[in-house]
């Protein structure tokens, strides 16, 4: 347990008396009765089984930020920082701040944050290591780094950037809400180092002494409502109609005169100027890129081939018995393996990659990774089977080949469906949209297609066969994937600026860069998908010649493995979550590629490191 020091200064102690019953939320404050089998129980604490007397043990606590007070000395940062002996390039807490005006009228609010312990935690939710768990103890919301396997998904889907994923460890820690100072009467040790009193804890809903306030929001903060978060805040000076960030991000926030909130809004600071950026289309996701492709093609060949004669599709029957099957089947299973061991690799912790099945409850994550190796395992008997059709035994393999084909007919759209699940997330507008649902649906046609097409085509031609039947009816199952997929972006980008006039920046903020900062890269890939729509029509309606219509094939399969992967590689980059702001280095994504690109990185006293995996 924490050793209570002999100067300990009262303002140190928790010193709550009465309190409510219930939250704003409607929750309960008191999480637990006395008759339940949870009360009374020792938190275990460096394997101390002493239990606090504290009585308001069982109740939710929460922070309280008084806007008003704070200095921005980081002595918070500081204290929390070295509690938890975290590296330079992990912070549990962290200061950030928003600005407006111009001097002599200048104002900066600065906003001490660390994990608010929910009502609601996503992180828990979305966790598929259950590394999460929410305590009826001070209703803290904790995390073991030893389950961890280093997802990262708790980063995406928490609003305040609490969860920290350390590249180093390949691991994620956070805010433990310094119970082990709790159970001794003790205030976290951020809340006992704060020299301005701006930092306050107790039982949430009560308000510190001293103060008057006890509001859920402040300029900066992100919405509320997707986890109840267990913060209040007091500011009483009066603000500009406009605050800007100082990191990176193109957002700014605007006070909404009816509501008195601060929406969030599109910040130009970087100006309109349409660039290429190719070299910031690489990031940590670069695996996913990859993987997600692959799985969609290889889900979209399977389907074409299995079910394709059966819904009319007469150009895909004697692909099951030419020779070309088997071959096909192993570049399936070859390059589905390259993608789920990329995507392993992509953890923190690769050889405990099968703790992504603990969470099949609540977390995506967890389903589809069920799905899609449900899929794969079937996808392999079916190519085990069918290795014998033509033996003694080919009564009874034809059987389990049929049961395995059925078998993978059904997980490989269920596995994308969970994979399109994983990236609906409030916390990143831009990715919660049904969109994402077509894009997958979308690339499992087209691109499932194509697979096809570039393993049986150029072998009908070398035989010497007629491929221009296989080649249209492959042409409109691909035109009708990119067609699905073209009408996604169109509406997506439409309701990504209708967000905007709802206060939700975000989204349009991440459209506003892939039109400027990444517009001419954009306008290729858009360019890209009208042409190959163009040319497949005509390849379907049968306009050209055997040699003309392979040629225009092996362009169109070229360019659109290109415009897949900008589109891919976009999708990861540009998301803008709804975070807290960071500060003009620490939290800045634009100081920490500075950081990479001058060297910087490599001092540790920056705290930025670069991406191990």
């Amino acid at each position: 347990m924490f050793q209570i020091r002999d100067e300990e200064r009262p303002y140190a102690f928790l010193a709550d008396k009465d309190n409510k019953s219930h939250n704003r939320y409607g929750k309960a404050i008191k999480l637990i009765d006395e008759n339940s089998e949870l009360y009374g129980r020792s938190l275990n604490i460096n394997g101390d089984p002493k239990v606090s007397d504290n009585p308001n043990r069982y109740k939710q606590h929460g922070f309280h930020f008084t806007a008003d007070n704070c200095i921005g000395c980081h002595a918070c940062e500081a204290a929390c920082s070295e509690k938890n002996d975290n590296p330079a390039h992990i912070a549990f807490r962290s200061v950030g701040y928003v600005e407006g005006g111009s001097y002599p009228s200048y104002q900066r609010i600065n906003i001490s944050m660390a994990c608010n312990h929910c009502d609601d935690p996503v992180c828990l939710k979305g966790c598929p290591t259950r590394a999460y768990t929410k305590f009826a103890e001070y209703g803290a919301v904790l995390q073991d780094p030893d389950i961890c396997f280093g997802c990262g998904y708790c980063t995406w889907v928490c609003p305040y950037n609490a969860p920290q994923l350390d590249p180093i460890k390949g691991q994620v820690s956070k805010c433990n809400m310094c119970v082990d100072r709790l159970e001794e009467g003790l205030k976290p040790a951020c809340v006992s180092a704060c020299l301005g009193n701006a930092l306050n804890f107790g039982v949430i809903e009560n308000i510190p002494e001293n103060r008057e306030q006890a509001k859920t929001d402040i300029p900066g903060l992100p919405r509320t409502d997707i986890t109840h978060p267990n913060i209040r805040f007091q500011q009483t000076r009066s603000t500009h109609r406009e605050m800007t960030r100082t990191d990176s991000m193109p957002i700014k926030y605007h006070r909404n005169d009816k509501t008195g909130r601060f929406d969030s809004t599109i910040d130009d600071k970087h100006g309109k100027k349409r660039e290429w950026n190719w070299s910031k289309l690489s990031s940590r996701e670069n695996p996913l890129v990859l993987f997600t492709l692959i799985t969609q093609a290889v889900v979209g060949a399977f389907l074409l081939f299995f079910m394709g004669p059966s819904i009319g599709l007469d150009a895909l029957q004697g692909i099951t018995g030419s020779a070309i099957f088997i071959p096909l089947l192993g570049f399936m299973l070859l390059i589905e393996t390259i993608g789920l061991v990329m995507s392993t690799m992509h953890l923190g912790k690769p050889h405990r990659f099968y703790r992504a099945f603990n969470n099949l409850k609540s977390s995506p994550v967890s389903r589809e990774v069920a799905g899609v190796a449900l899929f794969f395992n079937s996808l392999l008997g079916y190519a085990f089977f069918s290795l014998f059709t033509g033996s003694d035994y080919s009564h009874i393999t034809n059987i389990l080949m049929q049961i395995c084909g059925y078998a993978a007919l059904i997980t490989g759209p269920i596995a994308l469906y969970f994979m399109h699940k994983i990236y609906r997330i409030q916390a990143r507008p831009f990715w919660n949209h049904w969109q994402v649902l077509t894009a997958f649906y979308g690339s499992m046609l087209s691109m499932g297609g194509l697979l096809l097409g570039i393993t049986v085509i150029p072998w009908m031609a070398w035989q010497g066969m007629d491929f221009l039947p296989l080649l249209s009816t492959l042409s409109v199952v691909m035109f009708a994937g990119l067609l699905i997929e073209v009408t996604g972006h169109i509406c997506h980008k439409h309701d990504m600026w209708k967000l905007l006039k709802q206060g939700h920046g975000e989204g349009a903020a991440a459209q506003f860069e892939q039109e400027t900062k990444f517009g001419k890269t954009w306008w290729l890939r858009n360019s890209l998908l009208l042409i190959n729509i163009l040319l497949l029509a005509l390849l379907s309606a049968g306009l050209f010649s055997s040699t003309t219509a392979l040629i225009v094939w092996g362009g169109i399969a070229l360019s659109m493995l290109l415009s897949a992967v900008i589109g891919r590689a976009l999708f990861y980059v540009l998301v803008i979550p709804t975070t807290m702001p960071g500060a003009f280095f620490w939290k800045n994504r634009a100081f920490q590629e500075h950081a990479r690109e001058t060297g910087l990185a490599h001092r540790e006293q920056c705290g930025v490191v670069y991406e191990n995996h």
